[in-house]
């Protein structure tokens, strides 16, 4: 077994409060990351290390420590590091365990420095709120007011309040004027609990629009903990803006970038950053994702820059490192910017682009290993072996997409436990390995390869193109190999959660800004009126 240098908690406490770069790489799955971590953990499973690694952590000589809670995957995620490429990857000294004996502030939750950050923003500009019986009662009344929803469409649709419109939170400054003409509209920004409304909510008042603005207080959560209705399935949008709206908000959102510290880049000074081998810099497409997919610099990411705000830490991994926004209206850019400034990175604005920069069209997609090579099936194949009970079914995709809907009788397993479902599983003669797209099943088959000497087979365009062939299909938790931990349960998702569940973790927002200071590494700054 390869052996991995350590390092100790003070070592990556000196690091963040330096401001030096660093990964801090939590490979455990998503659910028990989410009950606790440091504050500026970056979570990557195990079982996703290759198809994550790379777009997360850039730079192949970035400091990455990884750690776990003595599940023994630590040492396997540094192995497989080192294999992909990366030159400094050490161990957390003792894991979790030890980052806790060492006096170390632990987290609960996913998306700890944003959510932390809000909250320390509400207590430092007092940003106003409204409660849910309150908006409620401007509604019967039909009173002039919008209450615009700072949270991704899909979220959005999910549930939200009667009459809401989708506006998330990057687009707020853009789009507000044309969504409240006149300045005596109350506006109401809400989201499912209190980050992106405080956030939404700011930046409004930060950027000096004439209206009465508030967030609705504690989101869908305290509207759902005061008894009254959401609506599903809304699908009110945000419009197009005149330029005289555009122009106007791109003043106003550089005007406050600039007070908050981005710096501003040339095409020209983009280049001289990412030449810098001593330095990570991602580069982010905050617009709408159909904007981006319609035209958008060659090398960005399509990170719509409200969800950037909220979770930085899953797409900007790298503490410490340098971001570039790009846009090309000169005010999702700026906003966005100015509030990452404040949460301690260096990030900058490229100026300056034209139409004509906006060349390369379609989705983002993730820069990735080359491919194992795996024997393959199609799905005329496997529906003749499902016949036979010697073929077992492995399916790698998220639980909740399994849950969904599978292939009938497979069984459903996370990558990294593949070892441990093994001794349930039934005994095969030949084992089909599978996920929505088959991408990760493939890594996986070379994991099931090393541990049994049956044959091995990867379905062919996995469980999607099973889908569109218009073969049968199961839904629920039928064939569980291994627990469902492979994504934390928000307890302010969806309405059917326990109300203690939703009032805890409202109890727990609130605490955020004393265990930052507990902590004391976040290096976050709120701008002052």
């Amino acid at each position: 077994m390869s052996t991995f240098s350590t390092r100790r908690y003070h070592d990556i406490r000196q690091a963040l409060l330096a401001r030096q770069e660093l990964a801090l790489i939590d490979v455990r799955e998503e659910d028990p990351f989410a009950q606790e971590h440091p504050l500026f953990a970056a979570n990557i499973p195990l079982s996703k290390l290759e198809l994550e690694t790379y777009a997360r952590v850039p730079r192949r000589t970035t400091a990455i420590t990884v750690y776990d809670d003595g599940e023994g995957l630590a040492r396997l995620a540094a192995e497989r590091l080192q294999a992909l490429g990366y030159s400094d990857v050490a161990v957390l000294e003792g894991g979790l365990a030890g980052w806790r004996e060492a006096g170390g502030e632990l987290f609960r939750d996913v998306n700890v420095p944003s959510k932390a950050f809000g909250e320390l923003v509400e207590s430092v500009r007092h940003t106003p709120s409204l409660p849910s019986e309150q908006v409620q009662a401007l509604l019967d009344a039909k009173a002039d007011l919008v209450v615009l929803d700072a949270r991704r469409f899909d979220e959005y649709q999910t549930m939200s309040i009667p009459g809401g419109i989708s506006v998330p939170g990057a687009e707020l400054v853009l789009r507000v004027a044309e969504l409240a003409p006149n300045p005596a509209t109350q506006v109401i920004v809400n989201c499912a609990g209190r980050t992106r409304s405080i956030i939404g909510t700011q930046s409004l008042l930060n950027a000096g629009i004439p209206n009465p603005v508030a967030a609705l207080r504690n989101g869908t959560i305290g509207w759902t903990l005061a008894g009254q209705a959401l609506a599903h399935g809304q699908a009110q949008r945000f419009t197009e803006v005149s330029e005289t709206t555009r122009q106007s908000a791109a003043q106003r959102a550089r005007s406050l970038a600039d007070r908050a510290g981005v710096q501003r880049l040339d095409c020209q000074g983009l280049a001289a950053w990412q030449a810098d081998d001593h330095r990570t810099t991602y580069l982010f497409d905050v617009r709408t994702p159909e904007e981006y997919a319609a035209g958008h610099l060659p090398g960005s990411r399509s990170t719509p820059g409200g969800q950037l705000v909220q979770e930085t830490d899953h797409t900007a991994s790298v503490r410490g490192a340098r971001i570039v926004l790009v846009d090309d209206d000169g005010v999702r850019a700026n906003m966005s910017a100015s509030w990452l400034a404040q949460m301690g990175w260096q990030v900058a604005v490229l100026d300056g682009l034209s139409a004509d920069d906006f060349s390369e069209t379609g989705d983002w997609q993730p820069p990735l290993p080359t491919l194992p090579q795996v024997a393959e099936v199609d799905v005329e194949q496997l529906a003749t072996w499902l016949d036979d009970s010697a073929t077992v079914v492995l399916d790698f995709t998220a639980s909740a997409n399994y849950v969904k809907r599978h292939i009938p009788g497979a069984h459903w397993v996370i990558r990294a436990q593949l070892a441990q479902a093994l001794e349930t599983l039934p005994v095969a003669e030949r084992y089909v390995l599978t996920c929505a797209s088959s991408l990760l099943a493939r890594f996986a088959a070379v994991d099931l390869q090393a541990l049994t000497r049956k044959p091995v087979y990867l379905l062919q365009g996995g469980t999607a193109r099973w889908v569109a062939a218009g073969k049968p299909l199961q839904d629920g938790e039928t064939h569980l190999a291994v627990p469902r931990s492979d994504r934390y349960r928000r307890p302010y998702e969806g309405t059917d959660n326990p109300r203690e569940a939703m009032q805890g973790y409202l109890d727990w927002e609130f605490g955020l800004v004393a265990q930052l200071e507990r902590d004391g590494s976040h290096g976050f700054k709120v701008l002052q009126a």
